[in-house]
């Protein structure tokens, strides 16, 4: 499982020119799910993302969590995150989830992350979106359950 975690002071996904779902103050989240992930992969980045301190005090310092700060998570699944560019120009996308198991994890991982108590959006699985933001900070990190 591959996630871009980008710190946002608003963010919405576009579907069909109608807005879908959209959030203020939180994480936007795109998401990328191989065949490899497991129920035990998802709960551990739902509890890392969960506890994640990248917003900041009154200090100025990375130090408090999305639930302290009552944020939201916009959530966008994101197979391109599996792309392998080590050949040719154009993109190879085999790593990523089959679309079916994809889809099905994509969905109980945002679940994952309500069970702790947090509001999530989500666009929908496989649609062509337009997804916008404001990245406050800016902040983007990027996390692989290889090294979570």
């Amino acid at each position: 499982m591959r996630i871009v975690i980008q710190r946002v002071s608003e963010a919405s996904v576009e579907i069909e020119g109608k807005i879908y779902g959209e959030i203020k103050k939180g994480f936007l989240l795109l998401v990328g799910i191989e065949d490899a992930d497991t129920e035990e992969i998802l709960e551990k980045m739902a509890a890392k993302i969960s506890k994640l301190r990248i917003f900041e005090d009154e200090e100025g310092k990375m130090n408090l969590s999305i639930e302290q700060v009552s944020g939201s998570i916009l959530s966008i699944s994101q197979f391109t995150l599996y792309a392998d560019t080590h050949k040719g120009n154009r993109p190879s996308f085999t790593l990523a989830g089959k679309p079916e198991y994809a889809k099905e994890m994509y969905l109980r991982f945002n679940h994952l992350l309500r069970e702790k108590g947090i509001s999530v959006e989500e666009g929908i699985f496989g649609a062509d979106m337009k997804v916008k933001l404001i990245n406050d900070g800016p902040v983007t990190i990027w996390l692989d359950s290889k090294e979570v």
